[in-house]
């Protein structure tokens, strides 16, 4: 083909005549359809000037004879597809123009036989309809699946595996999506949410991801972690059967299941879960490891031992208290004819139970950490262990964590802190009675720990003559409440420390009462704004109670007799309930008004607010609520005497309404007056019977 060397890739270079001319020029009626097919296949192959004149292709440049050609192929191909009507009016078209592109040609045919042209609105309308219908579909989809998330969980939360398979088996969530906005699974919520009754269940939903047990919720729990934050020790043990590396994972916080079990209190999983690690540490002894190389692996680092012993002692639970004792274990059976007939248990016994259970299950956890810390680590560096555990078991008067430490660990009763204080010390300054008491269970360490003294010289009483911490004295309702148990721990450390203690200096040459004067100082201002505020409140409402029950007295319910003056109801049972109360009312609110008075006319020394202060506020609260009763009592008889006269049964709504301020009065002040009586007059603080 001549010229075919010259033509860019983008141009078709070989074309079939036969695929351009379709006909044959048969008269005058094909001549011009015919003469147009010619002359598309001569132009594409440059042979257009064999026929044309040389001055009609004479001002085409080179570049635009090549794009002609090639749009003469393409326009030959156009016309060698159409039948003969169509290629009728292609012909009409060329008459028309000058020249015709096959773009001309495309356009012309696609006008007359193609679907009318959208406007263009119409189209980006049908465009935004389509992306339309394909977000709606999205929608749809994950429509469906929060539905299928929210009955999973339902269905978890229900117990029912038959609905949980249920749902699994339409395909649209699977076992490992999240169902909870914090990313718990479906497995996360059985876990949390199982009891022992509820076995089958949870076997069945861990038999869904066998042996994959791993997953993580967004605070990087696993299912392990879930079982110890909620206390799910049968959850923990199918889980550690399952998959025991469960117990070395570790959390966003860097926590394994058993620092969650502890921090939450949980110490019967807490006790399994160490059983296990201990378990581990004995499959590795058995295959040769020593101790040491146990501690390098993740199993059960003994720099955690610490952390385990810490969180016994911050969270270790209180005994039974006396009435608690009383109920354990009471059950409510009897027998009829031969049969036994149990009925359901209190909710309080079964608390109580629980509560005692967990008390047995925190000794044993505790007992072995300390055998383990015996059998595991070198005796030279036992104390590294147990020494911030026990110290702090002291700082929360956990006396019961003492004391199985140091049975256990009996090198431990020399612990110390970074203040050099041991743990009698320590007990003093933190106010922990109950540790302190552990000297009277002391044989031949008692002696020794009245007289020792600290690195600067401190005995015992001059560190009871410390400010006590802020944690111990907020407990304590009222700054002159405070000041009086200040006073009472300074003065049962007196009586139970060696005599010449009182006299000794410190390195500082401070005596004990002037450390305690000089530490109390705020603390007895604070005491004595207290005192005078809570007084002169009382001795406004004494006096208004005074003037009340005088003017009652003279003015009498019913008036009195013209003729002698003596009252009309004077031979009525509820006047001389009237007389009697208003009368106690009177004298009870002017003995209260006389205290008050007095207390705020006080010196306030210090000395003072261990009982004559306290004593004289409670016996003014006693007095005055004495005589506010009284005078309701009174009021109540009146207005039985002006209008109940001839229907007693008014007398049931009038006692109610007389008995309402009253219980205010209990309710409000009690409190009060219980702490005064208990911190005045209530047990030593220490002592073999405390």
């Amino acid at each position: 083909m001549a010229g075919s060397s010259c033509y860019n890739p983008g141009y078709p270079t070989l074309v079939c005549a036969p695929n351009i001319v379709t006909m044959k020029l048969s008269g005058r009626d094909n001549y011009d359809a015919w003469r147009i097919q010619m002359l598309c296949l001569l132009e594409s192959h440059d042979m257009l000037h064999f026929i044309l004149p040389t001055t009609e292709n004479s001002s085409v440049s080179g570049d635009q004879m090549l794009w002609r050609r090639s749009d003469a192929v393409v326009k030959g191909w156009i016309l060698g597809s159409l039948s003969q009507k169509p290629l009728e009016v292609v012909v009409i078209l060329v008459k028309t123009n000058t020249y015709i592109t096959s773009k001309d040609v495309w356009d012309k045919l696609h006008t007359i036989y193609g679907p009318p042209a959208l406007p263009l609105q119409d189209a980006a309308a049908e465009i935004k309809e389509v992306e339309e219908e394909k977000r709606t579909g999205i929608k749809e989809i994950k429509k469906k699946k929060r539905k299928a998330l929210g009955r999973l969980y339902a269905a978890t939360l229900s117990k029912s595996f038959p609905r949980v398979e249920e749902i699994l088996r339409q395909g649209v969530v699977t076992w490992a999506d999240k169902i909870t906005i914090n990313g718990n699974t479906a497995l996360h919520v059985a876990v949390g949410t199982t009891s022992t009754n509820d076995e089958e269940f949870l076997i069945n939903m861990l038999n869904l991801a066998t042996p994959s047990l791993d997953m993580k919720n967004s605070d990087g729990s696993t299912l392990l972690h879930v079982a110890a934050i909620v206390g799910n020790t049968k959850a923990a043990e199918l889980l550690v059967g399952r998959n025991r590396d469960l117990l070395f994972a570790q959390d966003n916080d860097g926590q394994r299941p058993l620092a969650r079990a502890l921090s939450n209190m949980h110490f019967e999983t807490s006790y399994y879960l160490l059983r296990k690690f201990y378990k581990v540490s004995d499959q590795d002894t058995e295959t040769g490891l020593a101790s040491q190389s146990f501690c390098e692996k993740e199993y059960m680092p003994l720099t955690e031992i610490h952390n385990v012993l810490m969180a016994i002692a911050q969270n270790f639970p209180s005994k039974l208290n006396f009435w608690e004792r009383m109920f354990e274990g009471s059950t409510c059976s009897f027998i009829i004819l031969g049969y036994d007939f149990n009925l359901p248990r209190f909710k309080f016994v079964e608390a109580i139970e629980r509560k005692q259970k967990n008390y047995n299950d925190a000794k044993n956890l505790l007992k072995y950490m300390c055998r383990f810390i015996k059998s595991k680590t070198d005796a030279s560096s036992h104390h590294e262990h147990y020494i911030n555990a026990i110290l702090e078991a002291t700082r929360q008067n956990a006396d019961e964590v003492v004391k199985i430490i140091v049975s256990e660990l009996p090198n431990a009763i020399w612990s110390t802190n970074e203040h050099g204080h041991n743990i009698i010390q320590y007990a003093v300054i933190t106010r922990s009675e109950k540790v302190y008491n552990l000297l009277y269970q002391m044989s031949g360490h008692k002696n020794i720990y009245k007289t020792i003294k600290d690195p600067f010289g401190n005995n015992l009483l001059h560190l009871a003559a410390r400010l006590a911490p802020s944690d111990k004295l907020n407990h304590i309702s009222g700054a002159a409440l405070q000041i009086q148990s200040e006073l009472k721990w300074f003065k049962e450390v007196q009586e139970s420390a060696w005599s010449l203690n009182s006299i000794q200096k410190n390195s500082s040459g401070e005596t004990p009462q002037m450390v305690f004067t000089k530490e109390h100082k705020e603390l007895v201002i604070e005491g004595e704004k207290w005192m005078k505020e809570t007084a002169q409140s009382y001795t406004i409402t004494a006096a208004l109670i005074i003037t009340i029950v005088f003017a009652a007295a003279i003015t009498v319910p019913g008036g009195n007799n013209q003729d002698n003056g003596i009252p009309e109801f004077t031979n009525k049972t509820a006047f001389k309930v009237f007389a009697i109360s208003d009368a106690i009312s009177l004298f009870t609110s002017a003995t209260s008004l006389l205290i008050f008075l007095s207390i705020l006319t006080a010196r306030f020394s210090e000395q003072d607010f261990l009982f004559k202060l306290p004593t004289k506020l409670m016996i003014g609260l006693t007095t005055l609520f004495i005589s506010t009763t009284a005078m309701l009592v009174a009021f109540g008889a009146t207005l039985y005497l002006m209008f109940c006269r001839n229907n007693p049964r008014m007398l049931v709504p009038v006692a109610a309404l007389t008995c309402l301020p009253i219980a205010c009065f209990l309710t409000l002040q009690f409190p009060l007056i219980k702490d005064l009586w208990t911190n005045t007059y209530g047990r030593s603080i220490f002592g073999p019977g405390s």
